[in-house]
């Protein structure tokens, strides 16, 4: 007689490893959107996005941020402002293990602008976690592209910005920012 019932042990061993950093995009994601942002007083955090940080500190795992910034391509903000506004962040959400900035505009064809996995695989060497272990927490489906390109997990938190399409085709889709960070939650407790 077969037994077709896998043993707790072979299904624990198929399921994936639970993650050991979150990435997360900035603008939408952590913050509310101001286009090519410059003014670190304009940074306000997303409802809740400093408590949901402090549960993943809590549990140890490390942060990123990786933000598209082609304001700088385009001669609209300067790198230094873009640091400035990152420092802001900062000082209000609490410390990031890695930030991975692209400056580039569309039309340069760089590997680090999203969605292109070039920031999510710098982020996952900086971190010394590989990128099967990374999550990637976006507002766009450049974001969960990027995630999946680099072997990452993706959930997307749509936002006003938020094609239809880009929801449908989200391997994951929480509700909000919260949401997305007790999903990653319960996945690291795993």
């Amino acid at each position: 007689m077969r037994n077709d019932h896998a043993t707790e042990e072979e299904v624990v061993a198929s399921l994936p490893q639970p993650p050991r950093a979150v990435l997360f995009d900035r603008d939408d994601t952590l913050i509310t959107n101001v286009p090519y942002n410059a003014d670190p007083d304009l940074v306000t955090p997303i409802q809740g996005a400093r408590r949901a940080l402090d549960l993943l500190r809590a549990q140890g795992l490390k942060l990123g941020v990786v933000t598209n910034q082609s304001g700088v391509a385009k001669g609209l903000i300067t790198a230094a402002q873009v640091r400035q506004v990152n420092k802001r962040v900062e000082h209000i959400l609490g410390p990031f293990d890695t930030w991975q900035v692209c400056p580039h505009g569309p039309e340069q064809g760089c590997s680090c602008r999203k969605p292109k996995p070039g920031m999510v695989l710098a982020a996952a060497v900086e971190l010394g976690v590989p990128p099967d272990r990374c999550v990637l927490v976006g507002d766009i489906g450049s974001d969960m592209a990027a995630a999946s390109s680099a072997g990452a997990h993706g959930i997307l938190v749509p936002t006003s910005a938020t094609f239809t399409h880009e929801i449908e085709e989200a391997a994951e889709v929480a509700g909000t920012l919260s949401d997305a960070v007790h999903r990653v939650l319960d996945r690291s407790r795993r």
